[in-house]
C-alpha cells in the first residue's frame, strides 16, 4: 500500500511551512493553509486525521531555545498517529530519546554518523529510518564513512534491520517542483527496503505516478496545504482515492 505521510516541522510547539529546506523562512502555517487555521499541532492532527505523521522538531534541528520544548505535544501527537520523528541524531542517546516519544525515530545523513545508524538499528529493529538528506544535488553529512553516491549509501544500508528508507530533497520541501522519475526509479530497484519521498510533491497525480515507480510513500505538508493533495488520502489510501484532480 503506497503511504501518504503527513508532515509537520514544529517549531515552539506551533506547526509551520517549510520553503526550499530553509528553516529560518518557515511561517506558522496558518498563516498560508488553505485547509487549515490553526497552527497547533494537536487541533490540526484532530482535523485531518491523517494514519502517519512525519514531526521535524526544528528546535532540536536549530538548536534553538529550550531542545525539549516539543516533547510533549509531540507525544500527545505519537498517541493519536503512527509517528516518526527527526530532531537531529547525533548519537544513541538521541535514538533513546526520540523513541520514547514516537513509534520510529529518523537518523538524517546531515546528522547521524554510519555507525550510530548501524548501532541504532541492531538495537531497534524495524523503529530506524534513515532519510538521505540532499541539497544542491548533493548528500548532506558530517561522517566521511558516508559515501557521497546516494546509491552507495543505499547499498550500505541494505544490510540493517530498518523500517524504510526516505530521500530528502531539501531542495525541493515546500516547492511543489516535481521529482526525477529515472532516478527515484533506480534507487528502489538498489534498494532493499521500502523508499519514501519527502520534497516536490505537485498533486495528487505525482502520489499515483511514484506509487508506479515503486516508491511505497511520500511525505507530503504544502500540497495539502494548497489543497492540491486531497486530506482525505492520508487517512484512507491512496488506492481507496478516485481519480487524480
Amino acid at each position: 500500500m503506497f503511504r501518504v505521510v503527513f508532515v509537520m516541522d514544529i517549531f515552539n510547539r506551533n506547526v509551520v511551512l517549510a520553503k526550499g529546506g530553509v528553516r529560518e523562512n518557515y511561517r506558522p502555517v496558518s498563516d498560508s493553509s488553505a485547509v487549515c487555521r490553526t497552527s497547533a499541532p494537536m487541533e490540526i492532527v484532530e482535523f485531518l486525521r491523517p494514519r502517519e505523521i512525519y514531526i521535524a522538531d526544528l528546535n532540536a534541528l536549530q538548536g534553538k531555545g529550550p531542545l525539549d520544548i516539543n516533547a510533549e505535544i509531540i507525544r500527545e501527537v505519537s498517541l493519536k498517529a503512527d509517528t516518526m520523528l527527526d530532531f537531529g541524531v547525533s548519537f544513541l542517546k538521541d535514538v533513546d530519546k526520540a523513541l520514547s516519544i514516537a513509534g520510529t525515530a529518523i537518523i538524517g545523513t546531515e546528522t547521524g554518523k554510519l555507525a550510530v545508524i548501524k548501532d541504532a538499528a541492531s538495537r531497534n529493529p524495524g523503529r530506524i529510518s534513515v532519510s538521505i538528506d540532499v541539497k544542491y544535488g548533493k548528500i548532506l553529512k558530517q561522517d566521511p564513512e558516508i559515501p557521497e553516491d546516494p546509491f552507495e549509501v543505499v547499498k550500505l544500508l541494505n544490510e540493517l534491520p530498518l523500517k524504510d528508507l526516505i530521500f530528502l530533497d531539501l531542495d525541493r520541501v515546500g516547492t511543489a517542483s516535481g521529482f526525477d522519475p529515472e532516478f527515484l526509479r533506480k534507487l528502489t530497484e538498489v534498494s532493499v527496503h521500502d523508499v519514501l519521498l519527502a520534497g516536490g510533491v505537485r498533486g495528487m497525480e505525482d502520489l499515483f505516478a511514484l506509487d508506479r515507480l515503486g516508491i511505497k510513500g511520500a511525505l507530503v505538508a504544502t500540497a495539502v496545504h494548497s489543497g492540491s493533495v486531497r486530506p482525505e488520502v492520508m487517512t484512507l489510501g491512496l488506492g481507496n482515492t478516485k481519480n487524480a484532480d
